[in-house]
């Protein structure tokens, strides 16, 4: 389970400071995906970092499975698995040795390491890009490869951000499936997109912000009632107080 309780970010520009993040606090649960949404800007992915401890809160806390990360980052970077809004693979590698590699930094040995490739390849169909080189893969056979090496070490909490971006619809369906296994397997989930269909077909629970604040949070339905709209897409853009939310 992933806690985040009054979390709080500033940047400095050259106009002043910025609050990317201004008290955000939910709870994402085991056996769930829960859905980050908001509009361009609106501080999903600076959350994001803050719980996978690339950036520390300037205020607040992130707690997973009951460790505190600004106490014991270690632990809690070992507790997760995450898909970042940049995920470069390493191109003179293959599908297979970027995988391997990250199994290694996590302390796994040879043997861990082939199970896990052989049970991630075949949740994610990589088989037949497994032992290419990754230099000229297409954006889909880039992000599975930034999943598996991702998920190799068997983290009960993933975190994706927007992990079907530019993949056609095949391989969208594919991922889907593959997040719909990772909650039934009891992990937590945290996904963010900005496809409202995917996040009502995917999402157990919904958290929405909107200028670094959580403006709206429940099951899909409980939005739809909560903003008196049928549609989730017409109640993301109530939540957030903008029509600019159709065009995030």
């Amino acid at each position: 389970m992933i806690t985040a309780h009054q979390l709080h970010k500033q940047f400095k520009t050259k106009t002043g400071v910025v609050n990317a993040v201004d008290g955000v606090s939910f709870e994402a649960r085991d056996g769930e995906i829960t859905g980050l949404l908001g509009p361009n800007g609106a501080g999903k992915t600076t959350t994001l970092r803050m719980l996978y401890t690339l950036m520390q809160p300037d205020q607040g806390q992130v707690v997973v499975d009951g460790v505190d990360a600004a106490r014991d980052p270690e632990a809690v970077r070992r507790a997760l698995g995450v898909l970042p809004d940049a995920r470069g693979v390493y191109k003179r590698l293959t599908a297979r040795e970027n995988i391997a590699y990250f199994g290694e930094l996590h302390g796994l040995s040879k043997a861990t390491i082939a199970l896990r490739t052989r049970a991630l390849s075949t949740a994610l169909d990589m088989d037949d890009i497994l032992d290419r080189q990754t230099e000229g893969f297409s954006q889909g056979q880039r992000t599975k490869t930034a999943i598996a090496r991702a998920l190799v070490h068997d983290p009960r909490n993933v975190i994706l951000d927007e992990p079907t971006n530019g993949l056609d619809v095949m391989t969208t369906r594919a991922m889907r499936g593959f997040l719909r296994q990772l909650r039934d397997e009891g992990r937590c989930v945290i996904f963010s997109s900005h496809i409202m269909q995917e996040v009502a077909a995917l999402c157990d629970r919904i958290v929405i912000v909107a200028k670094g604040r959580v403006v709206a949070s429940g099951t899909a339905d409980e939005l739809r009632a909560q903003t008196g709209e049928a549609n989730l897409e017409d109640a993301f853009v109530k939540a957030i107080g903008s029509d600019e939310g159709l065009h995030a």
